[in-house]
């Protein structure tokens, strides 16, 4: 009876600062829908919704102080029903086996791919023998054949390759086919001949005329700013990345300022918090105005108006959704003088971003955006409600840009590691000097080029603003080129991140001394990820590629060829070696098959049709692994490219063999009927 009591208590205390549970334990559901291992039947959406229908009754008809409780059961069951929602209403066609042939379609996006291709996206997908109601809502190609100017509404037509989206390339990692699902791409490939125009773009939907207007700012701006200044400056006012370098991009995810090419919190932020702050200035410049009108509501529809104007012309991502939501929902929270920062107003933020995309819970975006605003909040909080005074003024907002970065820098380190790998040692001082910078040159100086805009003195603004970047840039190189700029860490195994994110939640939204078993569970994750035990062989769904663990690390059985995934194998192991180093790990090659010793046994590998030809026998204990179709007479076990077709990539360890279609499980993205 004493324990029920102190639990009623330890509830009771909570009154009040319940809210911010609720996208916590609506992301609970998500998170449960997506790691199912079956998808789950029309009975069981029906039995959820009873619970949740019940659930819901229960807790509004007899609140009381366990009511949070059955609410929170509320929430995780809605949130499992609402992306099961969402994954079959999205659902499109997808290809059922690689294609070759013509390919037909309209413009609907462009962008670059990561060895640095022209590449498109098309909709409205014709397909030689394959039936229009059948073929892919939509395909993406990276195009090597040259051809014309392509522009957003113009339907062209190539001839390429197009397979389906492919699984993980290692079990238990990251699923392509699920990121295609809700990105409604049904094939993708690449094409090597020229494009030709069918049709020229014409009268379009909104959104393909917002990415004419997109990249006729993107032009513009590059006409003025050249080279990567003026990729820069597209990228964060129009959205556009493809004219930044490769090499620049690299400097800038080492440097940990990639986050700058995104236009996400930080820019949005800086955007309003200027609009907002100016408007409020310049009105109150007036007395007849400031003493009869309310000003500060005035800055905030202003400032939200602007945001809303940005948001469209940066292309909508989901990057840049959630960034207007959390400040839509702070300066709304101005317009009925409520506290703008507060927990609750984050809180709204994430179940409204949610409910748009539920998916977006599994991105590094929507992580790191989250727990960087929430841990801000909640520490700047503590700085007001206890009156910590950070010194004059001109001292106290340095400490508040240092603070600022040091806080969000550590509450998102974590996230950023265990989805890139990376972790930027100077991180922390290349954003000190650069976000600054952002906020006091670079965007108060794209504002300028905008007003300027009519009078054709947009110039002034950009060239304002290269000023800015190219700082940016120079920091960028420097902090690379530092000795251990960057390290690298192994993949977390799948519940580590989530016992993460408790214990970061916990800590911040518990009340009372309870609230430090947070800290606990945060030691237990970090401690659990430092043991982390990576596979000790990995087989490429294609039978391709080849990687044993060994005492240097990773041995690769080729130098050459399925590039991407010794790229992911490498980046998972936390291993900063290429293919090319990786490779010559490998023992010394014997002819045309590649062998190598594994527990008492023998992996041998064969590359291609003249490999299969020379080998003739093998033993009990060997494992053939061929990239080709391949039969052979012997107790051996093998796998060649038929077979790995249908287990997809594989994983040896202590428990044996593990495919990734048995981890991958029986969901709407991997059926191979869909």
């Amino acid at each position: 009876m004493r324990i029920l009591l102190q639990l009623k208590a330890t509830v009771l205390y909570q009154q009040g600062y319940l809210f911010p549970w609720v996208p916590v334990f609506f992301a609970v559901g998500i998170g449960g829908y997506f790691v199912l291992p079956q998808e789950p039947g029309l009975v069981s959406y029906v039995l959820l919704t009873c619970v949740a229908a019940s659930a819901t009754t229960f807790a509004m008809r007899w609140p009381g102080v366990w009511s949070p409780l059955v609410w929170a059961v509320a929430l995780s069951v809605s949130g499992l029903i609402w992306a099961g929602g969402r994954s079959h209403a999205i659902g499109t066609p997808s290809l059922a086996w690689r294609y070759y042939g013509p390919i037909e379609g309209r413009v609907v996006a462009l962008d670059r791919s990561a060895s640095d291709a022209q590449r498109i996206t098309l909709d409205q997908v014709r397909l030689n023998r394959i039936s229009f109601d059948q073929a892919p809502e939509r395909v993406r190609i990276s195009l090597h054949g040259g051809g014309i100017d392509l522009k957003p509404g113009q339907r062209i037509m190539t001839t390429g390759h197009l397979s389906p989206p492919q699984g993980p390339v290692e079990p238990a990692g990251f699923d392509f086919r699920r990121y295609a699902w809700f990105k409604q791409l049904g094939g993708v490939g690449y094409s090597r001949t020229p494009v030709l125009t069918l049709e020229p773009a014409g009268q379009s939907s909104g959104d393909l005329l917002v990415l004419r207007m997109r990249l006729a700012i993107s032009e513009r701006v590059r006409s003025r700013l050249l080279g990567d200044v003026g990729g820069f400056s597209a990228a964060i006012t129009a959205g556009d990345r493809s004219a930044i370098s490769q090499e620049t991009m690299g400097y800038l995810r080492a440097s940990n300022l990639a986050h700058l090419l995104a236009i996400s919190g930080l820019h949005m932020g800086l955007l309003a918090g200027f609009i907002f702050s100016s408007l409020r200035i310049g009105l109150s410049l007036f007395p007849a105005l400031a003493l009869r009108l309310p000003v500060k509501k005035l800055a905030a529809c202003g400032a939200l108006i602007v945001a809303s104007g940005y948001l469209v012309l940066s292309g909508g991502n989901v990057a840049t959704q959630r960034a207007f939501v959390m400040v839509a929902v702070m300066l709304c929270a101005v317009l009925v003088d409520r506290r703008a920062l507060s927990l609750r107003a984050v809180a709204v933020a994430a179940v409204i971003v949610l409910l748009l995309r539920p998916e977006a819970l599994l991105g590094p975006g929507f992580q790191m955006s989250f727990a960087a605003t929430t841990a801000l909040v909640a520490v700047f909080g503590v700085i007001r409600e206890n009156e910590i005074s950070l010194g004059p003024k001109w001292i106290s907002a340095i400490l508040g840009v240092v603070l600022s970065s040091a806080v969000a820098g550590l509450a998102t380190a974590p996230i950023g590691a265990a989805h890139f790998n990376t972790l930027a040692h100077y991180g922390l001082l290349a954003n000190l000097l650069s976000v600054p910078l952002m906020g006091i040159v670079v965007i108060p100086a794209a504002v300028l080029a905008v007003v300027l805009f009519p009078l054709g003195l947009d110039w002034v603004g950009l060239d304002l603003m290269g000023f800015g970047l190219v700082w940016i840039l120079i920091v960028a190189e420097w902090v690379t080129n530092l000795p251990g700029t960057q390290g690298h860490v192994p993949t977390p195994t799948p519940w580590i991140l989530p016992l993460l994110a408790f214990g970061f939640l916990w800590l911040i939204l518990w009340r009372g001394r309870l609230r430090w078993a947070g800290s606990v569970a945060i030691f237990c994750a970090f401690v659990s990820w430092s043991l982390v035990h990576r596979p000790d062989v990995l087989i490429a769904g294609t039978g391709g590629l080849i990687g044993v663990m060994t005492n240097e690390g990773r041995a690769l059985s080729k130098s050459k060829g399925s590039g991407f995934v010794a790229k992911v194998w490498l980046e998972n192991d936390g291993d900063g070696a290429n293919q090319i180093a990786a490779a010559q790990r490998w023992p010394d090659e014997q002819g045309k098959l590649r062998f190598i010793d594994y527990d008492n046994a023998k992996i041998i590998h064969v590359t291609g049709k003249q490999a299969a030809q020379s080998l003739t026998s093998c033993s009990v204990k060997d494992l053939v692994i061929s990239a080709v179709p391949f039969a052979l007479d012997g107790p051996c076990e093998i796998y060649d490219s038929k077979r790995l077709l249908q287990t997809g990539s594989l994983a040896l360890g202590p428990k044996g063999i593990v495919t990734a279609e048995s981890l991958s499980g029986n969901r709407l993205w991997n059926r191979k009927n869909r």
